[in-house]
């Protein structure tokens, strides 16, 4: 590891990174503790002026992502919006996602009492029939509204669920988020070897929970759909579930309220046609999304790289951060001899 001084590389020995690391990971441990101890005894209303205003300077530093935004939503939508409305569904996206995490912190402060205040869910009646009947369900559902809430409302309705999550370099982080995102009575697993934990529990009639717009590397388990005319590349770990559980896929939706509430509406289970492949389950799943998306685009996570990955044979306009790789143009051409859309060119 170097650093510039008068001009100057200078060495810093392996030890030291280490141990610069180990204070780094302490100090983002020690500020998510004083988050959630500090952020639950903050009323609502507090909440919602915190968080706009995180996303707010979030949007304005983080030129990075901005320009992911930007790019993304150009991408998707075209001419539909002007450059001025990119901006604003950009911006808002940002509030969104402070928003989510906010709600997460303060998610200690909800309890199986309190939750309807702040949690209104619509239509669980879905998810108790398939519990009735002793069916395996998978919630689906996407970084749109608030999804983390959506995932506890679940719980607190009384159908904890299996869900995987990403893990972070630091591992108190993980730990962290673990905690918070289990005060509903979910079980909360990494990616590694979540496939076969998930299939063991749905198997058992248990449910899981899934966000079907994850994205993957083509030579992991994903499969390609097509989303706003472009070609994305995503888990397919729902689909297995569907088909091996056999489970029903049940759509979550939630939209967050300017009144600090979250709205969540549980869905019908999907309708698989028989013989589906895993990659048309997948785009069955975002063909039921995208309407949403594109009614409420300022709380789709736009900053996101969606498209990472485009093919070489496409006239389509991408983001600038895409790319064209042998995995993918390998994946992209079994998608469609197995019958795939052919779409998005």
């Amino acid at each position: 590891m170097f650093f510039l001084a008068a001009g100057k590389s200078v060495l810093i020995p392996f030890p030291m990174k280490r141990r610069w690391r180990k204070i780094r990971y302490r100090l983002e441990w020690l500020g998510l503790v004083l988050l959630t101890t500090l952020v639950p005894l903050l009323p609502r209303r507090l909440i919602v002026l915190l968080a706009n205003a995180l996303g707010t300077v979030g949007y304005a530093c983080d030129q990075r992502g901005q320009k992911v935004a930007l790019a993304n939503i150009e991408a998707a939508f075209g001419d539909q919006y002007t450059p001025t409305q990119r901006v604003d569904i950009a911006r808002a996206s940002y509030k969104n996602f402070a928003r989510t995490m906010c709600d997460l912190f303060w998610a200690r402060a909800l309890t199986p009492k309190n939750f309807r205040h702040y949690l209104h869910v619509e239509n669980i009646e879905v998810l108790h029939r398939l519990q009735a009947r002793g069916e395996s369900a998978v919630l689906i559902c996407m970084h749109h509204g608030n999804f983390e809430w959506a995932s506890l409302a679940a719980g607190f309705e009384g159908v904890p669920a299996t869900i995987v999550t990403e893990t972070f370099k630091n591992a108190q982080l993980s730990e962290f988020f673990k905690r918070c995102r289990e005060v509903s009575g979910h079980r909360i697993i990494p990616q590694e070897s979540s496939m076969i934990r998930l299939l063991k529990h749905v198997r058992k009639g248990g449910v899981a929970g899934v966000l079907v717009d994850l994205n993957l590397n083509p030579d992991k388990a994903a499969t390609i759909i097509d989303t706003f005319g472009m070609k994305m590349c995503v888990t397919y770990l729902h689909a297995v579930l569907a088909e091996r559980g056999p489970a029903r896929l049940v759509p979550l939706v939630s939209l967050s309220q300017p009144d600090g509430t979250c709205r969540v509406v549980c869905h019908e289970p999907l309708e698989i046609p028989p013989g589906a492949n895993h990659q048309q389950v997948a785009q069955l799943c975002w063909n039921y999304f995208e309407p949403a998306v594109r009614k409420n685009p300022h709380q789709w996570l736009w900053a996101y790289k969606h498209w990472r990955f485009k093919p070489r044979d496409t006239a389509r306009k991408y983001p600038f951060y895409s790319n064209q790789t042998n995995e993918f143009e390998s994946l992209l051409a079994s998608v469609r001899e197995a019958g795939g859309p052919d779409a998005a060119r």
